[in-house]
């Protein structure tokens, strides 16, 4: 679940590049998806929320993701998991991350403090009671700020079929790079109607939970709110794929094909 999860919030958030006074997103904004196992069991749930605050004096958005099972499938593995970033309103760099899971009753609790001028990750194990320092890539982004930080800052328009976008994030305890492959533009059907879609092709890692490589597809909106709408995976037992169910708080319209 927790790699979806990664996936839905870096994949579907990706961005064309805008001005410092029209950001792509803002205070308010709000995501719901519903997920679904082999295409027809329904297997969780998954919410994206920004909100605005201050942190250590400077001022931040605050971004919540949280994930868990629902149904059958919560019968046999019940998954509860909740990621939180503070990150930099104006140069949106993180400052502080939050992991806590619980996923089959597999639980990590992890506090991350970023020193993004000593290019330092403080990692606090609250399970373990340990702390551990690490190096890190200047201004390194988290799980969560990855995907606001593209959002106002990859110029979708100068892409290419086929084209590769890398990024460096911090997670957990080591730096993780993550590519994913532009392959167009798509019209694609959802429950608010068609909409003209961007489709990417990340790279995961195969083995335990993805099948290859290239196991993941993602739909996100083309317009300027780059609203996620879709992501199928196709894992090592079955696939699991995550639709857009719900949404407030935009900053752009959103654009649907309208039909005569």
């Amino acid at each position: 679940m927790k790699k979806i999860l990664l996936t839905i919030s870096i994949l579907l958030f990706l961005q064309q590049s805008y001005s410092q006074n029209e950001s792509a997103f803002g205070a308010g904004e709000w995501f719901r998806f519903d997920m679904s196992y082999s295409g027809w069991m329904k297997a969780g749930e998954a919410t994206l929320t920004v909100h605005e605050t201050t942190y250590k004096e400077k001022p931040v958005f605050h971004v919540v993701g949280k994930g868990w099972t629902t149904g059958a499938v919560s019968w046999f593995f019940k998954v509860e998991d909740r990621y939180e970033s503070y990150f930099d309103k104006t140069l949106n760099i993180p400052y502080r991350f939050i992991r806590d899971i619980d996923e089959g009753g597999h639980t990590k609790n992890i506090e991350i403090e970023f020193d993004q001028i000593q290019h330092k990750a403080h990692v606090h194990n609250l399970k373990h009671n340990t702390k551990k320092t690490f190096q890190t890539k200047p201004n390194i982004q988290d799980m969560l700020s990855t995907f606001y930080y593209l959002r106002n800052n990859m110029d979708i328009n100068n892409l290419k079929v086929n084209d590769e976008v890398a990024v460096t994030m911090f997670f957990d305890e080591e730096n993780y790079g993550f590519k994913l492959r532009y392959l167009g533009q798509e019209v694609i059907k959802t429950k608010f109607g068609k909409i003209n879609s961007l489709k990417f092709r990340p790279y995961v890692m195969a083995g335990r939970v993805f099948k290859e490589e290239e196991s993941l597809t993602l739909w996100v909106s083309n317009d300027k709110n780059r609203i996620p709408l879709r992501v199928k995976a196709n894992l090592a037992v079955g696939s699991l794929r995550a639709d857009l169910n719900a949404f407030k708080g935009l900053k752009h319209p959103f654009t649907i094909i309208v039909e005569n």
